[in-house]
C-alpha cells in the first residue's frame, strides 16, 4: 500500500523510474486506484442492495447479488425491533455525545497542563498514561462492572460514557498535548502582558489555535462509543438500555426461515454507519490538519 501511494504522489518520477510514458504511467496510477476503490466499496455496495431486498429474497442460499424486487421491509422491521429502533439510536447517540463532553472536559485541561506548566514528573506520568493504551479494556470490564454496581451507573447511559471516556483518553491526551505545544509560546507570553490570566489565556489564545486538534479527538470520541459493543453488552442489562451495536448484535442471532433475517441486518448495519460518515465529512478539513500538524496555521 505504501508503494501505491507512492506513485499515485508522484506519477512522473515514477513513470520514469519504471520506464513508463508520463501519460501512461497516470493511467495505471487510474486504474489501480479504482480497483482498490472498488474492493473498498463493493462489501457497502452489497450491504445496500441486501437492505432493499424482500425477507425470503435476502436468506436465499446461494444469495443474489442484486434485489428482485425493491423494497423497504427490512427498515419497516428494524423500526419496529423490540423497543424500537430510535431507542437504540437514541441511546448510542447520548452516549456519544456524553463522551465527547467528557473527553474535551478532561484531556483540554491535563494537555494544557503538561504542555505549558512544569508539572513534577510530567514525562513519567505522560508515559505511564500512554503505557494504558496497551492495556486492553475488555481485561478490566469485570471489576468496573462491579464497581458501577455499587456506584448504581450500570444501565445508565452515563456509565457507558465513563467507560467509552477511559477507553479513549490516552490518545486524546496524546493528540491534546501535542497540539498546546506546537502554539507558539510568544502569542501566551504577550497575552499575559497585557493582563490574561491562565484561564483567559488557555480560551482565548489556545482553544482558537487548536481548534482541528479538539475537532480530531471529538471524532474519535463519537466513532469510539458509537461503535463499541463490549463495554455497552456487560453494563447494560435492560433491553430498553441498549446500544445500536447491542441490539444488532441480537438481531443476528435471531432466527427467521431457519436463519438470520439478513436484509433486516443490513438495514441496521447502513443506519449505524451514516452518522460516523457525515460527522466525517463536516469535519474532514479540521481532522486532517489536527492528526498532522497540531493545529497551527
Amino acid at each position: 500500500m505504501s508503494a501505491v501511494a507512492a506513485v499515485a504522489a508522484n506519477p512522473a518520477a515514477a513513470g520514469r523510474a519504471t520506464g513508463l510514458k508520463p501519460g501512461r504511467m497516470y493511467y495505471l496510477v487510474g486504474a489501480i486506484c479504482m480497483a482498490l476503490s472498488a474492493v473498498m466499496i463493493a462489501p457497502l455496495a452489497a450491504a445496500i442492495f441486501a437492505s432493499f431486498k424482500t425477507k425470503e429474497e435476502a436468506n436465499l442460499v446461494p444469495p443474489t447479488y442484486f434485489p428482485g424486487t425493491f423494497g423497504l421491509e427490512s427498515y419497516e422491521r428494524l423500526w419496529n425491533y423490540q423497543a424500537g429502533l430510535m431507542t437504540y439510536v437514541g441511546n448510542s447517540l447520548g452516549a456519544a455525545l456524553l463522551t465527547i463532553i467528557l473527553c474535551l472536559g478532561l484531556t483540554i485541561p491535563a494537555g494544557f497542563a503538561l504542555a505549558r506548566y512544569p508539572v513534577p514528573f510530567k514525562e513519567g506520568f505522560f508515559l505511564v498514561l500512554l503505557t494504558a493504551l496497551i492495556i486492553p479494556y475488555q481485561a478490566l470490564l469485570t471489576p468496573i462492572f462491579f464497581m458501577f454496581v455499587q456506584l448504581k451507573l450500570h444501565n445508565s447511559i452515563l456509565g457507558l460514557a465513563v467507560i467509552h471516556t477511559a477507553i479513549q483518553m490516552p490518545f486524546s491526551v496524546y493528540i491534546m498535548r501535542n497540539s498546546f505545544e506546537s502554539v507558539p509560546k510568544e502569542i501566551a507570553e504577550a497575552a499575559e502582558m497585557d493582563g490574561a490570566n491562565s484561564w483567559q489565556t488557555l480560551l482565548r489564545i489556545y482553544l482558537p489555535a487548536i481548534r482541528p486538534a479538539i475537532v480530531t479527538v471529538a471524532l474519535f470520541a463519537f466513532i469510539t462509543s458509537w461503535n463499541e459493543l463490549l463495554g455497552a453488552l456487560v453494563i447494560m442489562s435492560k433491553g430498553d438500555a441498549f446500544t445500536l451495536p447491542v441490539i444488532l448484535t441480537a438481531a443476528r442471532q435471531q432466527t427467521i426461515l431457519g436463519g438470520t433475517d439478513w436484509g433486516m441486518l443490513q438495514a441496521g448495519i447502513l443506519i449505524s454507519i451514516i452518522p460516523c460518515v457525515l460527522f466525517y465529512l463536516l469535519l474532514q478539513r479540521y481532522y486532517v490538519s489536527g492528526l498532522l500538524s497540531g493545529a497551527v496555521k
